[in-house]
């Protein structure tokens, strides 16, 4: 990753429409001026990919304050990555871009890059996933349907972002591509983790009580409540197998029967479960990163695969879990 020597910023505008869409481009988004960003708008206000919001998304991903799926769209996950790097920073935390923000925040290095495609990343995919978990459990893996997805997920990108970005890319080995660059995972040993129903957001401490990062995340729904008090970590299962029971969690479909799904990242706990001593709940991940904190979980604690699988490697067995409010 190069420094940037100096960047010209462009006046950013409201929004994109259909007409100008095609103007997002990766020089555009580096450019961008972040401390001209309004955020807190209405989400039909601004229905398009904003270029500024991707940039500070990314910077967001790199300090460790999760915006979740990077996309461009303004929203609520914005807003719990702003506070959780105003926590993070010691700052006053309202969930506001302010100058204060912006200048800690802004590295002044790009944010979209090249990325080369190689064979590898053609490797494992599958047709299609079908709804139903009977079907399912009949497939070898439940991996990535097209490179699009896979990449995506590598670079924490919405897919639809990373196809405006690449139009005419025909994503195959040897094509070079703009992705998104989102620096190394966190590190560090987790002490604690606070799971927070009302904002929806995981936050990971470290010992000395700092927040080393921050996720946002589905915690139960109405129907299927998360528990309550304090849980430990039992251990971590990478690339798990899903074992599906009706009369224990949930019926999906006319399943009514004991079910095993094959690993893989379109499984429906993703990539990683991070077991808790609560009998059948867990911090897990998802097939479908968009909708983290949009639509409920089965009473789990629901996050990106990256996320989940950033967590998962500075987490181990006794680690506390609070689930507050």
């Amino acid at each position: 990753m190069k420094k940037m020597l100096a960047l010209s910023y462009l006046a950013i505008l409201p929004f994109f429409n259909s007409a100008n869409a095609q103007e997002l481009t990766p020089d555009i988004i580096n450019s961008s001026d972040v401390s001209l960003l309004e955020t807190g708008r209405p989400a039909e206000a601004d229905p398009l990919p904003n270029p500024a919001i991707i940039r500070i998304q990314v910077l967001f991903d790199r300090a460790g304050a999760s915006p979740g799926v990077i996309d461009g769209l303004d929203g609520g996950n914005m807003k719990k990555a702003i506070a959780a790097f105003e926590s993070m920073q010691g700052l006053p935390v309202d969930g506001k871009l302010d100058k204060e923000v912006v200048m800690r925040l802004d590295d002044r290095q790009q944010v979209i890059g090249p990325y080369t495609i190689e064979p590898d990343d053609l490797a494992n995919l599958v047709e299609t996933i079908p709804e139903d978990y009977a079907q399912q459990a009949k497939m070898q893996h439940l991996g990535y349907t097209s490179v699009e997805e896979k990449l995506a997920e590598r670079f924490h990108m919405d897919i639809d972002l990373l196809r405006t970005l690449n139009p005419g890319s025909r994503f195959a080995s040897g094509e070079t591509i703009a992705v998104a660059i989102i620096g190394a995972p966190r590190a560090g040993a987790v002490k604690r983790i606070e799971a927070r129903r009302g904002s929806g957001e995981v936050i990971a401490f470290a010992e000395d009580g700092s927040i080393i990062a921050a996720y946002p995340a589905t915690i139960g729904s109405e129907d299927n409540p998360s528990p309550e008090g304090r849980h430990k970590i039992n251990g971590v299962a990478r690339s798990p197998k899903y074992e599906y029971n009706p009369k224990v969690n949930f019926q999906q479909g006319k399943n009514n029967r004991k079910l095993t799904l094959p690993s893989g990242p379109n499984n429906p706990v993703g990539s990683v479960w991070i077991d808790l001593s609560e009998p059948t709940y867990g911090i897990h991940g998802t097939p479908e990163p968009n909708k983290i904190d949009k639509a409920g979980s089965h009473g789990c604690v629901r996050l990106t695969n990256w996320d989940v699988e950033e967590l998962a490697s500075m987490v181990k067995p006794g680690v506390e879990v609070d689930f507050v409010k």
